[in-house]
């Protein structure tokens, strides 16, 4: 099976691949020697998208070693659908996103993805389906350069529970939204989630 990673770091993005994929924009392939993660980082401002692919045979091990010695995060959160068929999306910090939150020491990832999603939102979670995606992304913390992977999970509700935003975490807003609303998020919202909407 074709394996991709994709790790976001600001506006930009570096695609690990054991194929060539089929991309839209503008991509500038990269030679291993090149792939630091943080120099990627630093050098791409805010504004500036630029999209670097590296294709290799084994891409897993060329992963580990690209993310070897880099303080990862690891997060989990949740696509959750209620019975009308909309999905639960955040609005935090001025973007719309989905719930996830930090896996705190010694708990497993469905139960840190379940109980980020209930915490944010104020909802209890009827259905935990398998994992849909794991994305990456890079920022600094605390002047630390970090990775975070966050686990992300298929998750139900049944009828459709009033939502209640963790006014405390930033989160101003939760909302129930249908398919044709989801237009809204992917003009403001991060890359990555817009990821997560393709599967939708």
């Amino acid at each position: 099976m074709a394996q991709i990673y994709k790790i976001y770091m600001n506006q930009s993005l570096l695609i690990l691949a054991d194929f060539a994929p089929l991309i839209k924009k503008n991509v500038q392939t990269i030679g291993l020697q090149d792939i630091d993660l943080e120099k990627l980082f630093n050098n791409t401002s805010k504004n500036k998208k630029n999209t670097y692919l590296y294709v290799h045979p084994d891409i897993d091990q060329i992963f580990e070693q690209v993310i070897a010695g880099i303080k990862i995060i690891h997060a989990a959160g949740g696509l959750v659908k209620n019975s009308d068929g909309d999905y639960l999306f955040i609005f935090r910090l001025g973007k719309w996103d989905l719930p996830k939150g930090k896996v705190e020491e010694g708990e497993k990832m469905k139960d840190a993805a379940l109980r980020e999603v209930e915490e944010e939102c104020g909802i209890k979670i009827d259905y935990l389906g398998k994992k849909i995606a794991t994305t990456y992304h890079t920022y600094q913390m605390r002047g630390k350069f970090v990775l975070k992977q966050t686990k992300w999970y298929d998750m139900g509700v049944n009828k459709n529970p009033k939502l209640t935003p963790q006014l405390e975490e930033d989160i101003t807003e939760a909302e129930w939204l249908s398919k044709k609303e989801l237009a809204k998020v992917k003009e403001n919202t991060y890359p990555l989630i817009n990821d997560i909407l393709d599967l939708i």
